[in-house]
């Protein structure tokens, strides 16, 4: 229990810009960081549905509820995942040789295409959340939403090759096993269920829909890259959890 505890603060200290006492970072425990990724996600959730339910009963006029909604995710998480997004972006709409593109994935400079697309980002997940937030109904699928995406991420660095200049993801990885594995497919199943018992097909449809972004996104990265790390992860997430939004709006709207 006291390393489960342990797991799940290096994954909060290390996976999201919450305050913590002290920062904590090695150890036996890295595998158990990324096993609780999804719980962390339930509780990045779970502060996205709690500013959705004031924004919706706050006097501020919906457009600017919708982009501070917008926003509290990636504050949240230190906009960590953003990151990834923005690396992988520059990357894959280089059209460069695949060295190339491992170089330009490191690269700590902004190119056009990571602009772009967190242009196109940003557009995208306003205009899902402006539809949700004038409904004001199932706002609870955002903790679902950021449960899935990290199931989602812990079981491809599981389950799937390790790019061989990632060093973040190798760690993680290290001590890991099938009962890792049966916890995350456990809370992602949970996850789907509690969707559907809270939202019915509303919610099996967002929830999919996370599910299939993430695979897709992952799917495009992993044939050029042959494999997963970080940046490539965040990736996936932030697609992931925009594919959710969209078919959530859409459904609402």
């Amino acid at each position: 229990m006291k390393n489960c505890f342990k797991g799940f603060y290096l994954s909060l200290g290390m996976f999201t810009a919450i305050p913590l006492p002290a920062h904590l970072w090695g150890g036996a425990c890295m595998g158990l960081a990324l096993t609780c990724l999804p719980l962390v996600g339930g509780l990045i959730g779970a502060l996205w549905w709690g500013a959705a339910e004031l924004l919706v009963f706050s006097p501020l006029h919906i457009v600017l509820a919708a982009a501070v909604l917008t926003a509290v995710p990636f504050f949240v998480t230190g906009f960590l995942h953003l990151d990834g997004y923005m690396d992988t972006s520059d990357a894959m709409l280089s059209a460069r040789a695949t060295e190339e593109k491992i170089r330009i994935l490191k690269d700590p400079h902004t190119g056009a295409f990571a602009v772009i697309m967190l242009v196109v980002l940003f557009l995208l997940q306003f205009a899902a959340l402006y539809v949700i937030i004038e409904r004001a109904a199932n706002l609870a699928l955002l903790i679902i939403i950021a449960v899935i995406s990290r199931c989602c991420a812990t079981a491809s660095i599981l389950c799937l090759d390790v790019m061989r200049e990632s060093s973040y993801a190798n760690i993680f990885k290290q001590n890991t096993g099938m009962r890792h594995k049966l916890f995350v497919s456990a809370v992602a199943v949970l996850a789907v269920a509690s969707a559907y018992l809270y939202a019915g097909t509303v919610g099996i449809v967002t929830a999919l829909s996370v599910i299939i972004g993430y695979m897709c996104a992952t799917a495009y990265v992993y044939k050029e890259f042959k494999g997963v790390s970080g940046d490539l992860t965040g990736f996936a997430i932030v697609i992931g959890e925009l594919c959710g939004l969209l078919a959530l709006a859409a459904i609402m709207s």
